[in-house]
């Protein structure tokens, strides 16, 4: 990790209150560099000489002070990934995700909204899961998508 990256990731998590250790630090820089959303298990084989624990709790910070958001695509496992704005994630910052059937890799949408919901008077809206299922370019290019059969 460059030195100016670095000092980025530090002053984002010092202004959402975290302490920047080199394990949190690494795990943040490894969830920002992702083409898509990281499961636990992912984070775990990817930070190999980082224990499991360590990185659920991590998870669990970085969840608590709005770093990142969870992704519950269906696949039993929720899923990771930086928010975009400086200061926390919103239910405006929201966006939809992809998860590919073939290759069970969640991918962010960054450019594709949340449809407008109006909810009934009482209700305020903490947060949005919207999933779209397919087949991912790469799976559909390699042709290793399966019939339903």
């Amino acid at each position: 990790m460059k030195e100016k990256e670095e000092d980025r990731i530090v002053r984002r998590l010092e202004q959402r209150g975290v302490k920047p250790t080199a394990l949190r630090l690494l795990i943040f820089h490894t969830l920002e560099q992702s083409r898509h959303a990281l499961s636990l298990g992912e984070l775990e084989e990817k930070l190999e000489t980082v224990d499991r624990s360590t990185i659920f709790r991590t998870l669990t910070v970085f969840l608590s002070r709005h770093l990142v958001h969870g992704i519950e695509d269906g696949s039993g496992s929720v899923r990771y990934e930086v928010c975009n704005g400086d200061w926390e994630c919103t239910v405006e910052d929201m966006h939809a995700h992809f998860y590919c059937e073939q290759c069970h890799r969640t991918f962010c949408f960054r450019q594709t909204g949340i449809p407008a919901v109006t909810l009934p008077e009482g209700f305020t809206l903490q947060g949005v899961n919207y999933v779209l299922k397919g087949i991912c370019p790469d799976c559909a290019r390699q042709g290793t998508v399966t019939s339903g059969e």
